[in-house]
């Protein structure tokens, strides 16, 4: 069996694993199930396709996107592997000819919609073949507490019935605690490794201003980022449209993408943003799944998010090549009433609809932090971390007021009443508002009872928001939405530590100064700057000959370390990080051509 490094360096081109990687490979190699959950960007892909070709025979995968199916398979056959998909967008004649050399085992890797393998032909058939691993990407769509839940993934926990004793890996970049625990019990019925890689991003600044004129704001944000490559998010098509229409007016390079246009104008632009630079993308979330392009330097978000989960996926296709990034997001009362709406609006049933609730409770809570941001955005996916020195909380602090009075009394009355009340409850209970709920429960005889009314309760709802974002207090998303003391709120309450709280989030008056601009990180001289411009050229003409993205020839980091190493020989050129023995053979002519052409 050939080893895990000699696939890594001879088809991948790298010397070595990333942090987190290796001990998946070893996991699947050694046929046991895992979840992986993995930051953007970390190289998840490489972790099942590794050891699908360590193992031999044919391991299947499981995506829910044709196009990033397709964008794979075109990759990994420039690497010199034998992969295929079987889609809705070819044709009949086509699949049927993929299928054929699937049956006749000259097919490594094969990639499938979760909807077209969970059938009762397509499993039978795939029964009478050698199947040696399967590899379930974007696993959050498993899960209804992940952030983008799809039933028809729901179906694959038929795999470990049909093909017992084959390994299955699942993969995704943002699943919370609850998320994890759904996976696991879904797909591997209890019985997994799980590896959690970590979330943090610190390359990436986050920032958060209440929304004024998200137009304005975007145009003010923009300026310090002039010639770079972003994304901006919004929630309707037609804002899409008007804010690449504003950008342009500015003299940047923008386009909008959405659902509505068609299937030729999405593909342009994607592709337009994958091999160009400084093109801003508006788009509703419609784009992103499956974009991999490293140089994305911003993510701006003129709407709010429908949960942290998504909030996270989408920052996170920013500053994948580690490079300094801005998250950038504004946000009003008018965007929570959008969302609480939405979410009411919706055919789900009315768990999925408390559920949906009490994730938008956290990412509010988020928005509201009086304390730094990221901390906040790690402490809902169950990860500790300190001031992180690259968020608007910790770059510009905003005037806090002493809360310890009032944080003592929200602890006491989440204590009081269990640890197992939301904040609707918990605010009923200091305000003393009689109803039926709190006396049938005896909370009107409670110390805590109407110990609050000297406050509002938008005050006192926003100061929960506050605690739970600066983690004095757990949310429950995945259940039920109750509070619970978190070890900082235990700690105020034996008089150790302190709350502190933003009354300009109680008053929605104040406006944050904003984070100053992210300088690109650029250490090429300018010779080598018109070398790699040279090979981003070259790339371009031979993915348009391929009909592939830019990126499935070589990736940015790869045209960067080889403008600053200009290989002349073979064996120089197989040094350039990311050249396998495949793209050596293929491409190595070529570009060294290129770079001989510009030399002199």
């Amino acid at each position: 069996m050939i080893s895990k490094t000699d696939v890594l360096r001879d088809t991948f081109g790298f010397d070595s694993f990333r942090p987190g990687q290796e001990g998946i490979v070893d996991c699947l190699v050694s046929n046991r199930h895992v979840l992986a959950v993995m930051p953007t960007g970390s190289g998840k892909s490489l972790c099942y396709q590794v050891p699908a070709l360590v193992k031999g025979g044919l391991a299947i995968v499981v995506s829910p996107l044709v196009a990033l199916m397709q964008d794979q398979v075109a990759a990994l056959k420039l690497a010199g592997v034998a992969a295929e998909t079987i889609n809705s967008a070819a044709s009949r004649e086509a699949n049927v000819d993929i299928w054929r050399r699937v049956a006749a085992g000259e097919v490594r890797i094969l990639y499938l919609a979760p909807e077209r393998l969970m059938t009762g032909r397509m499993i039978s058939a795939l029964q009478r073949l050698d199947v040696r691993l399967f590899a379930v990407d974007e696993a959050h769509c498993i899960s209804q507490w992940g952030a983008s839940f799809r039933p028809e993934y729901e179906m694959l926990h038929g795999l470990r019935e049909a093909f017992p004793g084959v390994p299955i890996g699942a993969f995704t970049a943002t699943a919370d605690h609850a998320a994890r625990t759904d996976i696991v019990a879904k797909l591997f019925g209890g019985e997994a490794d799980v590896y959690v890689s970590g979330f943090d991003r610190p390359n990436i600044s986050l920032t958060v201003e209440p929304k004024k004129s998200a137009g304005k704001q975007l145009e003010s944000f923009v300026a310090g980022h002039r010639g770079q490559s972003g994304i901006v998010y919004s929630l309707s098509r037609k804002s899409t449209e008007e804010y690449a229409e504003l950008l342009c007016k500015l003299k940047y390079r923008a386009v909008p993408y959405h659902a509505g246009l068609s299937p030729e104008r999405r593909a342009q632009t994607q592709e337009l943003f994958m091999a160009e630079k400084g093109v801003i993308v508006c788009a509703t979330i419609a784009f992103g799944m499956g974009i991999d392009k490293p140089d994305v330097r911003f993510v701006f978000h003129a709407d709010l998010p429908s949960s942290l989960d998504a909030y996270y996926q989408e920052i996170g296709r920013a500053g994948r090549d580690g490079g300094p990034a801005a998250a950038h997001m504004v946000f009003g009362l008018g965007d929570i009433r959008m969302r609480r709406g939405f979410v009411d609006e919706n055919d789900a049933n009315e768990e999925h609809k408390r559920r949906e609730h009490k994730r938008l409770d956290a990412l509010v809570a988020y928005c509201e932090a009086p304390a730094c941001r990221r901390m906040s955005l790690l402490a809902y996916f169950g990860e500790a971390s300190g001031p992180c020195g690259n968020c608007d909380v910790c770059l510009n602090p905003v005037a806090t007021v002493d809360g310890n009075a009032e944080a003592l009394r929200i602890c006491e009355a989440v204590q009081q009443t269990g640890e197992r009340f939301g904040a609707i409850h918990i605010v009923d209970v200091l305000t003393g508002k009689a109803n039926d709920r709190a006396a049938a429960l005896r909370h009107d005889e409670l110390p805590s009872f109407a110990a609050g009314k000297d406050r509002p309760r938008t005050e006192w709802q926003s100061l929960i928001r506050q605690m739970v974002g600066a983690g004095f207090l757990h949310l429950d998303s995945g259940g039920f939405g109750g509070l619970s003391i978190a070890d900082k709120g235990r700690a105020l309450m034996k008089g150790e530590g302190e709350f502190r709280y933003r009354r300009d989030m109680i008053r929605s008056k104040a406006r944050r100064d904003r984070v100053a601009p992210v300088e690109s990180d650029d250490t090429m001289d300018p010779r080598q700057e018109d070398l790699l411009a040279r090979l981003k050229s070259l790339r371009r003409s031979l993915a348009s000959e391929r009909n592939v993205p830019a990126y499935v020839i070589f990736s940015d980091r790869t045209l960067i370390d080889m403008a600053a190493k200009a290989p002349r020989t073979r064996a120089a050129f197989a040094e350039v990080h990311g050249v396998g023995a495949a793209k050596l053979q293929a491409f190595s002519r070529m570009f060294m051509q290129e770079i001989k052409a510009f030399e002199n």
